[in-house]
């Protein structure tokens, strides 16, 4: 699974990539197909490396070499295509001569500046001074490419003609006729310095790729500092504190609203979580399930800290999933992607996320089908979170409990603005099997119609 096809199932994660700052398109091209990592010792080496990359963005992040480097990126064309046609020896035009040349001459740019920020060792670049110098045979130094004269003896003096005839208007058809032979010179020229140039082809897109993985590292380090992310650790449990959820804080933070972190600690098997409604539990689902992708993806994670697991995956059914385009219901869909979730689980190892299964259905059976998944998925050696409403389930698996509004807030005036003021979202043991029963006290308090209130209590009481 790469990173393209993840920001399509997390709407977070796709927030995370939107806000890396890329600057190159190759590097963006880089990020978008890079792996989702299930090997432990793949993902320690890529820490290590961006750890490199964080320490010298912060030590030398104003320096001439950081600067040039930078500098050489934003230059960077991807060029994928034409780095595949000189592999197969056909011919390339000036143009794409030109593309190489440039390429030769940024990656010795590059190479320069990350041997002076001592990156050389984690971004080795390859040394093409022969390609440079085979298409600047004059020793100009420029990055102009042209079919000098010294490429072809026939050249000069065919030139030479030529711009002599066309400063005194001389004979067309002759004009004509040098024209189309200096055209078929230098397309000769062309296709023998394609043919040349074509056993560089692999020192060439290795070149291009270190210089878009440079690009994606700066970038996430980059990200790393903005956002004040942490390097996570690999342990045999899923550990997060002040875990955040960055598309949330934001717009929290635009909104001048207040946002609060949560501490979270998972292992295998299942955690339930209960609380009351607007209490954060979808929230926190999401969140570890961006989290978990940053950090699959070597990125650190947005949390003060974190330890976690290698997953072959992060599965979830959060939300409503109706698809309205194959005539699924709300109900048909979640059971569907619940279902898949109990295949993969007997044979892979899952951070299974579940947003208030059977919530859509009646309440007797909604109620036995969370019991007969948290049994399944107990014997399961995925690590699982569900969060439901449903109370007495009968379980002996680990409960968490959203604290939820903080007692005494009935005396102030709520809003649907103000109300994620009153509530605390950090989460508390909790093994009475129960369930909060808030939902009439929040209808209250947000203003709801009093006879109706009334009339639901009276139900309850009888």
């Amino acid at each position: 699974m790469k990173i393209k096809e993840l920001i399509k199932r997390d709407p977070g994660f796709q927030y995370v990539i939107d806000n890396m700052e890329f600057m190159s398109g190759a590097g963006r091209r880089r990020m978008l197909e890079t792996d989702f990592m299930t090997q432990a010792d793949a993902l320690e080496a890529e820490w290590k490396r961006l750890d490199v990359v964080d320490r010298t963005i912060r030590t030398r992040g104003s320096s001439r070499p950081y600067i040039d480097l930078r500098h050489c990126l934003m230059q960077l064309h991807d060029l994928q295509g034409t780095l595949a046609a000189l592999s197969v020896h056909t011919p390339l035009n000036e143009v794409e001569l030109f593309e190489i040349k440039n390429l030769a001459h940024l990656a010795g740019k590059a190479r320069t500046a990350l041997a002076e920020l001592g990156l050389d060792g984690v971004l080795p670049m390859p040394d093409l001074d022969e390609v440079f110098a085979m298409l600047d045979p004059d020793r100009t130094g420029v990055v102009n490419f042209y079919i000098y004269d010294t490429y072809d003896p026939r050249l000069a003096p065919l030139r030479r003609e030529l711009k002599a005839l066309q400063e005194h208007d001389g004979d067309a058809a002759r004009i004509g006729a040098l024209l189309a032979e200096q055209d078929d010179i230098q397309q000769e020229v062309c296709s023998l310095l394609s043919d040349m140039l074509a056993r560089y082809s692999q020192p060439l897109a290795t070149a291009l790729e270190q210089m878009a993985y440079t690009d994606f590292l700066l970038a996430k380090a980059t990200l790393g500092q903005q956002w004040n992310l942490t390097r996570p650790r690999l342990d045999d449990h899923v550990c997060y504190r002040q875990l955040f959820n960055p598309r949330l804080r934001d717009r929290n933070e635009k909104a001048g609203l207040r946002y609060q972190p949560v501490d979270i600690s998972i292992g295998s098997g299942v955690t339930l979580v209960t609380g009351a409604n607007m209490a954060g539990k979808t929230v926190l689902l999401k969140s570890i399930g961006t989290a978990q992708l940053m950090v699959q993806c070597g990125m650190y994670a947005p949390a003060l800290w974190a330890e976690t697991m290698v997953f072959d995956d992060v599965v979830a059914s959060i939300g409503d999933e109706q698809n309205e385009m194959n005539g699924l219901s709300s109900y048909a869909s979640e059971i569907i992607k619940i279902s898949d979730i109990l295949r993969r689980s007997r044979s892979e190892m899952l951070l299974v996320l579940v947003d208030e299964p059977a919530r859509t259905t009646n309440p007797v059976e909604g109620k036995a089908l969370v019991q007969a998944l948290i049994s399944l998925m107990e014997t399961a050696t995925s690590v699982t979170l569900i969060t439901t409403h449903y109370g007495q389930l009968g379980s002996r698996c680990r409960r968490l409990r959203v604290k939820g509004f903080v007692e005494g807030m009935a005396d102030v005036p709520l809003t649907p603005q103000n109300i994620n003021r009153f509530i605390d979202y950090s989460l508390t043991e909790d093994q009475s099997d129960n369930v909060p029963h808030e939902a009439l006290r929040i209808a209250s308090i947000l203003g709801c119609d009093e006879q109706l209130i009334a009339l639901a209590q009276e139900n309850i009481n009888h």
